[in-house]
């Protein structure tokens, strides 16, 4: 893609030391692409690298902050594909690696609304703080979609979640944010239409710090995500679920708007 286009699908602001990246593919409810996590890279660049900015807010344009990969691209990829990128994202668009290629360490808060499903709840837990709208919804899609929610089982444990991260890993569920909230995973609620005056309220906060000492923290928070993550990950490597007949039929059911077939469990 063109810059211009990258540019387009996350727009980059800076107000007050704070750098506003809006997702902005509205009318798919800002479902993940590989272009688009490759413009949400961009922009976490761009922001590492910015003098004037010390704290990032990553927000969603429309109904929601997003509504999870894209599954028409990701998901429904061939075989001989699958094989090739050893899983459902693109060639250089793992959204695992968002926040662990930074050089600076500066803070994000990622500020959903509306939807919070799959790959975009993996993206929320990732970053440093969460600021949700009043009855956010989020899902973990990837349970039923017949991927494992393994991972993020490890990261919402890592936060803090305890028996809720079971209960959410096994069952698949939607649940709110203020349950979200009681079981330690995401730091704030906001008012109705007010998750990204709150979350800038909260960025200030952390700027009026001395910048380097901020970072340290969030450098060592983030490493030690990142292991949590991976052992998790090299756990559910090896399973191979993206070719399973069950993960096929999920993610075909979900293109077709129809209930999936009974699961056979291969």
């Amino acid at each position: 893609m063109s810059e211009g286009n990258l540019n387009d699908l996350v727009h980059y602001r800076v107000e007050d030391q704070v750098a506003v990246l809006t997702l902005n593919r509205p009318r798919k409810l800002n479902a993940f692409s590989d272009e688009l996590v490759s413009a949400l890279s961009e922009a976490l660049y761009r922001f590492d690298t910015d003098e004037q900015a010390n704290v990032a807010i990553i927000h969603g344009n429309g109904r929601a902050f997003s509504s999870g990969a894209d599954v028409h691209q990701r998901q429904l990829r061939s075989r001989e594909e699958f094989l090739k990128l050893g899983g459902p994202q693109g060639r250089g668009s793992n959204s695992g690696d968002l926040f662990i290629k930074a050089v600076n360490w500066k803070p994000v808060i990622t500020a959903p609304h509306g939807y919070v499903l799959g790959l975009a709840f993996g993206i929320i837990l990732e970053s440093d703080l969460i600021v949700a709208e009043e009855g956010t919804q989020i899902q973990l899609t990837e349970t039923s979609r017949g991927l494992g929610g393994s991972k993020y089982w490890s990261l919402m444990q890592f936060r803090g979640a305890s028996t809720f991260a079971t209960e959410i890993a096994l069952t698949g569920r939607f649940f709110s944010a203020e349950e979200a909230h009681a079981a330690g995973i995401i730091d704030h609620i906001a008012p109705k239409g007010q998750h990204l005056e709150v979350a800038m309220d909260l960025a200030h906060q952390i700027a009026a710090n001395p910048p380097l000492s901020v970072r340290a923290t969030v450098r060592t928070r983030r490493l030690r995500m990142e292991q949590v993550g991976r052992e998790a990950q090299a756990q559910l490597n090896p399973l191979k679920l993206f070719l399973t007949e069950d993960f096929h039929e999920a993610a075909s059911a979900f293109a077709e708007k129809r209930k999936p077939n009974k699961f056979k469990g291969r």
